[in-house]
């Protein structure tokens, strides 16, 4: 790989984690301020425990969010926010519309590149390998 694809390389593998890291604040930041609408939306598909797992799903979605735009300790949330796209497609949107499993398909399988690939040279676990 040359020296200009590997720049390229880090700074598409910063553009998706900005992008991933912006959705998934966002996502666990509505879950958080509205967590009674989380646990009934949960209990009433079939999420067992749907008090603890809206809190543990929220607070994974926003933390893990924050830790993936910055690259930090990376590795953990690209898998955690894999796992909750994977459960949020089986519960709710296979066997509908493919429109509404688009993104969340896409989410599944970004986090998953992220974690085979590494946060990049722009990262808070790069600075720390690096030191």
């Amino acid at each position: 790989m040359s020296q200009l694809e590997s720049k390229h390389s880090d700074l598409a593998l910063l553009l998706l984690r900005v992008g991933v890291g912006i959705i998934f604040i966002y996502a666990g930041w509505g879950k958080l301020t509205g967590i009674e609408g989380t646990q009934e939306f949960f209990g009433n598909i079939g999420i067992p425990m749907a008090g603890i797992m809206a809190w543990v799903v929220a607070i994974v979605e926003f933390f893990g969010g924050i830790m993936v735009l910055f690259g930090a300790y990376a590795k953990i949330p690209y898998l955690l926010l894999a796992i909750i796209m994977l459960v949020a497609l089986f519960t709710t949107k296979l066997g509908g519309e493919f429109p509404a499993a688009r993104l969340d398909l896409m989410l599944l399988l970004t986090n998953l590149a992220l974690f085979l690939l590494g946060s990049g040279r722009f990262s808070v676990d790069y600075k720390i390998a690096n030191r």
